[in-house]
C-alpha cells in the first residue's frame, strides 16, 4: 500500500525514528523501500529535505496530511496509526521526517 502510494507520487514524505542509523541519512542520499509483506518489489528515492521533530504531534501539526497520503484524517487518527508502528517510548528519541 505505502510503496504504491510513494510510487504514484501521492505519499511524498516518510517518517523514521531519530535512531543511530537514521541520523546518518543526509540530503541527496538514496533510500530503498521494499513492498511488504511480499518483498517482491522495491523503490529507490532520493532524500531532498530532512526535518527533525520532538514528537509525532508536532510533526503532524506542521506537515499537511495529504503529503502522507492521509487527506481527511484527523491528528488523532495520524498519531494512533503511527503508534501502531512506533511506541511512545521510541518516540522519545525524536523523529526524522524525510521529503522525497
Amino acid at each position: 500500500m505505502y510503496l504504491q502510494s510513494i510510487k504514484e507520487g501521492n505519499k511524498t514524505v516518510e517518517v523514521r525514528l531519530n535512531d543511530e542509523k537514521r541520523r546518518k541519512i543526509k540530503i541527496g542520499d538514496t533510500i530503498e523501500f521494499v513492498k511488504v509483506p511480499e518483498e517482491n518489489e522495491t523503490l529507490r528515492v532520493k532524500v531532498t529535505e530532512l526535518r527533525k521533530y520532538d514528537n509525532f504531534k508536532g510533526m503532524y501539526e506542521d506537515i499537511p496530511f495529504q503529503e502522507f497520503d492521509c487527506e481527511g484524517w484527523t491528528i488523532e487518527d495520524m498519531i494512533e496509526g503511527t503508534y501502531q508502528i512506533y511506541t511512545p517510548e521510541q518516540e522519545k528519541n525524536g523523529i526524522h521526517w524525510l521529503l522525497k
